[in-house]
Formats: structure tokens, sequence, C-alpha cells
């Protein structure tokens, strides 16, 4: 068994179809003076040729994944229109007598090194975007007419070292098993399009493999457990078979439930929320049930781009969103970028410690320019639904008055040109600090809502790096420090009279659902792919025996105590024998 990490749900099991690694070999072709006109017209077509194939794909996608995924392939053609990359390219061809593909594997070459160096997840996934659509420009410069569709009649589990959206956007969904790649990361595009196309995917199998996976090895891949076996013993298979056939049958029966009133055995209503990442995601939304999008994450808009997105371009993706959920209210977190995501247009200084840094609100009070358009896009949006607004990384009462005062001048602005939008639009904010978590109650009366961000509040209150190897054990959501301090929020947020909900991966988390219950949650935004399981537990569980188990961990020592309470908690109602009825609760 190796283990890698799984970046879309779900068991595959058959044969392994290799891409080959994408390495272009040929001689450093020179051209003579008088030929550079007739070089620049190749790389003129070229690009002709390769944007009109990204349009078609772009079509394509729609039809693959049944969601609107332009924006990935819109990032492709924006490279191709991008002057920094172009003039890199005519400058080696008229300056130094480099035939039009030399050229562009120069410049792909440089581009894509020096996008690896830097020690960023989407600054890599930067540079298999220049990789992507350079190796389509070179396709066409080189006449290679070899297509993307792997050439094998039967279905497979995909493996390569990195995958590409493009190359993913001409496989055939009725064939593809599962994904396995050496490379990548959970946020990036091919993650994103697995998940919505419900295909297992497993990646960061680099140096951990002992030989070279090879077309025709069977394979079995877990992408809940980030699990791969190469060519199991047959008990290994039938096992996998029985997990996968009890999976297929569960994920199946969760879907019955889709439609069920999220309610608890003692009548306890907790509206499910989805994040979201971007509009492609709302089919699942609706499809698995939620309530609404508790948090729509606008980081991923300004991504993949080459300058900030128009309040015009915001305000169309927005306005989809709203209407495509079709009344369910949506949650949008202004912009949280900075720590570790980054805008190539938009530099930052190098900071020793960027999570204690310039990022998410302190950028946008700072940026007026930016927070301004962003905050008309979403007033504009908000006159086609339920629309809320809700700020990042607040660590003090003076910074929500600041965005508030500059809301306020949005609606001015749009006022004054006649434009609609819902005046009377909720605002929250985000608990991620522990600043913020001990004044919950003065930050409370000044909003309409918060949500709690466990993600940053953990790290912050232990000071654990979770995306630190070395101490990433330390990182501990069940910390009785942790468990405090969510009380207190919470406690804080009811004593105003406003509602609180849970936004970061604890709110998914199926063994936290007790204490959520316990502290008395009635919202809580998870993962579109483990709503359906966390609904599933809700419908089974008893909010006043939770009060009582939060009761006794409020007392634990260690998180050890915290843990196996939950365990103990969790076997027992696994242990009952309920189903699921009409009126949205379970009875024995």
């Amino acid at each position: 068994m190796i283990r890698g990490i799984g970046a879309s749900s779900g068991i595959a099991m058959g044969k392994a179809f290799v891409i080959p690694t994408w390495e272009w070999d040929f001689p450093e072709k020179m051209i003579d003076v008088t030929d550079l006109a007739y070089e620049f017209e190749r790389l003129y077509d070229g690009i002709r040729s390769s944007k009109d194939e990204l349009e078609l794909i772009k079509q394509e996608i729609k039809e693959v994944v049944g969601q609107d995924q332009s924006y990935i392939f819109d990032a492709h053609l924006a490279i191709l229109e991008d002057p920094i990359f172009m003039n890199e390219i005519q400058g080696i061809i008229e300056l130094q007598y480099k035939a039009a593909e030399v050229a562009v594997k120069e410049v792909i070459d440089k581009f894509v090194g020096m996008f690896n160096l830097i020690d960023d997840e989407y600054m890599k996934e930067r540079a298999l975007d220049i990789k992507d659509v350079g190796n389509r420009l070179l396709k066409h410069l080189l006449g290679d007419t070899s297509s993307n569709v792997p050439p094998v009649d039967h279905p497979y589990i995909l493996v390569a070292k990195e995958l590409t959206p493009s190359q993913l956007a001409h496989l055939d969904p009725g064939k593809v098993l599962g994904l396995l790649t050496i490379l990548g990361g959970t946020h990036s595009h091919v993650s994103i399009m697995a998940r919505a196309m419900s295909v297992p995917y497993v990646l960061g199998l680099e140096g951990k493999l002992l030989r070279p996976i090879q077309n025709g090895d069977f394979l079995i891949i877990d992408g809940q457990e980030g699990t791969l076996y190469i060519n199991p013993d047959q008990s290994t298979i039938e096992r996998y078979k029985a997990r996968k056939r009890n999976w297929l049958e569960f994920k199946e029966s969760l879907q019955e439930i889709a439609d069920v009133v999220p309610m608890t055995l003692d009548h306890k209503l907790v509206n499910l929320h989805a994040n979201m990442n971007s509009v492609m995601e709302i089919d699942q939304v609706l499809r698995n049930g939620a309530s609404g999008v508790g948090l729509f994450r606008t980081e991923y808009l300004y991504m993949d781009r080459d300058s900030l997105p128009s309040e015009d371009e915001q305000f169309e993706v927005y306005r989809h969103a709203v209407k495509q959920l079709q009344g369910k209210p949506i949650i949008i977190r202004t912009l949280d970028i900075g720590g570790d995501k980054k805008l190539d247009y938009l530099p930052l200084a190098k900071e020793d410690n960027p999570f204690l840094g310039y990022r998410a609100i302190r950028i946008s009070l700072d940026r007026k320019d930016l927070f301004m358009t962003q905050l008309k896009a979403i007033l504009r949006a908000s006159s086609y639904g339920s629309v809320k607004i809700m700020y990042p990384m607040v660590t003090s009462l003076s910074e929500v008055r600041q965005a508030k005062a500059m809301l306020e001048e949005a609606k001015q602005e749009l006022s004054a040109k006649g434009i609609p939008y819902n005046a009377s639009i909720e605002v929250g904010l985000t608990i991620e600090v522990p600043a913020a978590a001990l004044i919950a109650d003065v930050l409370a009366s000044e909003v309409n809502f918060i949500s709690i961000g466990t993600n940053d509040l953990v790290q912050y209150v232990l000071a654990v790096d979770r995306m630190n190897e070395s101490i990433a054990h330390l990182y501990d959501p069940y910390h009785p420090a942790v468990i405090r301090l969510l009380k207190h929020v919470i406690d804080s947020a009811k004593s105003v009279g406003i509602p609180v909900g849970v936004c970061g991966e604890m709110a998914g988390d199926i063994r936290a659902l007790p204490i959520w219950l316990g502290l008395g949650i009635e919202e809580l935004s998870i993962s579109v792919q483990t709503l359906l399981q966390v609904k599933h537990r809700l419908l089974t569980s008893d909010a006043a025996k939770c009060k009582e188990l939060v009761d006794q961990i409020l007392t634990c020592k260690t998180s050890e105590q915290i843990t196996e309470l939950l365990a103990l908690n969790e076997q027992a109602d696994e242990s009952k024998a309920a189903y699921v009825s009409d009126a949205g609760y379970t009875g024995e």
C-alpha cells in the first residue's frame, strides 16, 4: 500500500493507462534573417489554432460536467494573449534568429522553472497552465496531429506525472475509472474538475513509488484515504470490491436523504450549507440538498489571470451563482489573498511570516480600489436573490467599521447611477484569529452573523502551521483550548442574538458533529462531497444528549480524552437500527 493524497473521493479499480511524460526533443533550429516574417506568421497561425481549440474545449467541458467551467480555459486563453509571455517569444525569434518552436520551448522552460522554484501551490499550478498552453502551441508549430485521448476502448485508471485541465476535458468520462498523478494539488483545476465529475483522484506520489507504473498494471485507488495498491493480491482486491460495493450502496442511500430536512431525532434543525470555490460546483450543491452556500471563496476569481477582474466580470459570476441557487442563500466572502494564496499580477512584499502579515481584510481596507470594485459587484448581484457579505480575518472593531463604511460608500455610488441592489444586505465576518474570538461579543454587536473559520483559528490558537510537515501532527482541533474558545465564541454570538455558523474543515468532520450540536450551532458550511454524510449522522443524533456530551468534554484535560469520548459516542450512534423517515428525522 502506498499513501498519497486524496483529492476526489471514491474507490477505483482497474488497469492503468500511463500518459508518457511530456518532453519535446528537437534540434535548435536557426533561421535566416529573410525568414523572420515567415516565422512570425507560423507563430501567429499556431496561436490562432490554439485559441480555436481552447474555445472548443470550453464548449465541450460543459457537456462533460454539465456546468460552466470556462474560467479555467479563459485563463489559458489569457496566457496566449499575455504580452510578457509573447514578447519573450518574439524577442528570441527576432534577436536570436531561432525558429518559432525553439523560442516557444525556451520561454516555456523559463517560466515553468521560475514558478516551480516558488514554494506555493498556486504558483506551481500556474506553471502547469503555462506548460499546458505551451504544449498546445508547440504541437501546432511542429505539425503534431496526435490525439490527447488514450487509444483504448476499455475503462482505465489514468496515470500521469501531472495532468492538465485540457487533457482531462478530452477524456471520455465513461471510460475514466480514476486519476492518479505523481504531482498536483488538492485545490488545482484538475482536482476541482475531478470532484465535479465524481472521479476518484489520488495525487502526491512523488518519491513514493519503488518502480514506475506500467500500462496494464492493475490498480486500486481510494480517493478518500489517498491510498494506492499496485497489482494487489486477490484478498486485497476482494476486500476493496466489498468496500467499493458498500461505498456505492451507501452513497446511493445518502442521495435518498438529499431532500430530507436536516433535523435531529429531537427535532433540532441545523442548516447544512456548502462551501464553494467556483460556480461549477453549484450542480452538486443543489443535487446534494444543501440549504445554501455558507462560504463562496471569491479569491479563485482572481487567480489564473493577468489582471484584476472588473466589476462587471465579478457581477456576472455572482449573479450566475445567485440565480442558479434558486432562492437559497449564499454568503460571499470578500477577497482572501495573502498567506498561502498569491496573485502574480498583484505583487506582495516578501514576508517572513505571511500568515501573520498583509492579507485578507487588511489588503482590502488598504486597497480601496480593489475592495470597492468587489463590493459593488456583490451588491449588484444581491438584487437577484439572497446574498450576504462576509469579511475574512477580522481582528478588531475598527476593521469592521471601516469595511461597513466602505460598503455604504459603494451603495451610494450604485444609487447615484440608479443601479438596483438590496439596501438591507446582511453583513458578517469570520472568526479566525484569537483576538477576534476573545472579543466575539463586541464584534457580534456590529454585524448580522458570524462564522467560525476553524482552519486558521486552530493553527493560530496552537501556534502550529498545519502545512509544515515537521509539526503538522501538533495541529489538533480537539485540543481543550480550542473547544473552550469555540464555546466562548458561540456563547458570545448568542448573547447578542445573532446566528453563528462554522465554515472550516472541522464543520465537515463527522466526529465533531456532536460538539456543534451540543454547543448549539444552527448552521454548518461544509464541503459538498461530505455534506450528505454529515446529514446522515445528524439525522441519527440527539441534540440534548450531545449537550450532555459537550458538558463532559469541557471537563477533559487532554485531546485524547476528548477524542475517546467522541469515538464512544460515534460507536453508539452507529449501533442504532434507525431509518430515515419522510418527516426529516429518524426513528427506531
